[in-house]
């Protein structure tokens, strides 16, 4: 069996497979990209791929290898060419798309060939920068200030715009477009911020400093796409026996995509081109509202639900989407309780039920085992960050109780009560399993089960301003409903009590 490359590209059959045309191969590059990561190939190079296709942004990605780990022989083998498995579920109904990607030129170490990634500013076509080097990617680092070859992605950031500047005596037409896709609030900010105290620090010119505060722009990005990476062995056999070739870089990718980038400037418009088609690459001169849609309707969703999943015995999201009581749940939950919370100036009706839409089919994805566990790490924090507000902001306009989120306290209690502690780590009991509990609470947590008295508990927790950020007995119906259904989990297990809030007489 051949392995994947451009050798073998235009045998391959075009019937249920996305093939490039070879046209593609001889397009520039413009983008330097920082991280081989997944979410990177699955995201916005599936996004330049889908462009460059059309015949519409016509470049390719130079790919920086940011980390020592692992080398990039793979990508030489296979001329950077790699598989994506699209499978999910798109407005209720399961799909599955097969492309191979051509947008990756070459892969090149930022340990090991430095110079080369330098040689590349003096490429006029490359105007984009994106990255992904994980949130702890976009730091300080001091080493920085005197090293010959930069240490820190902020200072390999800084340095290609040393040697882009010096290359083009400063043409404002030379500067950059740098889209950092790390998961932390205001990431282009945070990368500006460092990178110029960073020039600052190494006391380059003034020119210089004025060059790339102007003719560079740092846009905040917010991207959202479950990529599960490399397939298990079975898996992978199996999709390279049905496609007839061998592809050591093939992933999956569920079809939702979503890129919403923080931009005002036509020219930045106009160099991310590929977002003119594709429906999931948003630009935006403020993209908060998009930040707000995923926090509430996708994150406190998922925060919401983990602990009664895990409780009811779900190991993964997809498992309990598959059960009829617990599905009613999260939808009751999503379009009763969180939407109508949610809509506001920036954010209509119609937008908000289709992004709940959205969650829902990604939820359903039968092909994503994501373990309910994993959702659980730093539940407190999760509970005080992205559901806290939504009771705040509930009874600022309603008095009546919102029992799926009051569900979700109760669970969230019940959860973090461990029965054990091994030096640092706490352990609960579910099912007759022990599971860990991963949170920087725990102790504090296990302080309050040590009266074992569950309304002391629920009551003592609930205005627990270091357990919530705000004492939750400030609303005393809500309150007393956690209180009754931590009572009613307990008694009568999760069905039986996820039935009576359904039906309406639990807290009757």
């Amino acid at each position: 069996m051949n392995t994947l490359s451009k050798k073998i590209v235009e045998q391959l059959p075009a019937e249920n497979l996305s093939v490039p045309p070879v046209t593609v191969f001889d397009l520039p590059e413009r983008v330097l990209q920082f991280g081989t990561g997944v979410l990177l190939r699955g995201l916005p190079d599936h996004f330049i791929d889908q462009a460059n296709k059309q015949g519409i942004f016509n470049g390719r990605v130079l790919v920086v290898k940011s980390t020592t780990t692992g080398g990039t022989d793979a990508f030489a083998r296979q001329d950077g060419l790699y598989t994506i498995l699209e499978k999910g579920v798109v407005n209720g109904e399961v799909q599955e798309h097969t492309y191979i990607n051509a947008s990756i030129s070459r892969v090149v170490s930022a340990a090991e060939q430095w110079p080369e990634i330098l040689a590349a500013a003096a490429n006029p076509d490359l105007q984009l920068i994106i990255s992904n080097t994980t949130e702890v990617g976009i730091v300080w680092d001091e080493a920085d200030v005197t090293a010959v070859v930069p240490v820190s992605f902020p200072g390999r950031v800084l340095a290609f715009l040393e040697e882009r500047y010096r290359v083009s005596n400063g043409s404002t037409e030379a500067g950059m477009v740098i889209v950092p896709t790390e998961l932390i609030v205001d990431n282009g900010t945070r990368l500006r911020e460092i990178v110029l105290a960073l020039a600052v620090k190494k006391q380059l010119s003034s020119a210089f400093i004025d060059w790339l505060t102007q003719a560079n722009e740092f846009c905040n990005s917010l991207v959202d796409c479950i990529v599960p990476g490399k397939l298990a062995a079975a898996g992978q056999a199996k999709a390279e026996e049905q496609l007839h070739y061998r592809d050591e870089l093939m992933i999956m990718s569920e079809p939702y995509r979503f890129w919403a980038i923080e931009t005002s400037r036509q020219r930045t418009r106009e160099i991310l081109s590929f977002n003119t088609c594709n429906e999931g690459v948003v630009l935006a001169a403020d993209i908060n509202k998009f930040r707000e849609l995923k926090l509430r309707l996708l994150n406190a969703t998922h925060t919401l639900c983990c602990g009664l999943a895990h409780l009811s015995g779900f190991a993964t999201v997809k498992a309990a989407m598959q059960d009829p009581l617990f599905e009613s749940f999260i939808s009751t939950l999503v379009f009763k309780e969180i939407v109508p919370l949610v809509i506001g100036e920036t954010i209509s009706g119609e937008e908000a039920v289709a992004f709940g839409k959205q969650v829902l089919d990604r939820f359903r994805n039968p092909h994503i085992e994501h373990p309910w566990l994993n959702i659980t790490a730093q539940y407190t924090s999760k509970m005080q960050m992205r559901v806290v507000p939504l009771v705040k902001k509930h009874f600022a306009v309603s008095t009546e109780v919102p029992v799926c989120m009051a569900t979700g306290f109760a669970c969230f209690l019940l959860f973090m009560r461990s029965d054990q502690k091994e030096k640092n780590q706490f352990y609960g009991n579910c099912l007759g399993k022990t599971y860990p509990i991963q949170d920087d609470k725990a102790d504090l947590m296990h302080q309050q089960w040590q009266s074992g008295d569950l309304r002391m508990v629920a009551q003592n927790s609930l205005q627990n301003t270091d357990i919530f950020g705000q004492d939750l007995s400030a609303y005393p119906a809500f309150t007393e409903a956690v209180l009754k259904i931590v009572e009613l989990l307990v008694a009568e297990g999760p069905e039986k009590t996820v039935s009576s809030i359904l039906a309406k007489k639990a807290l009757t």
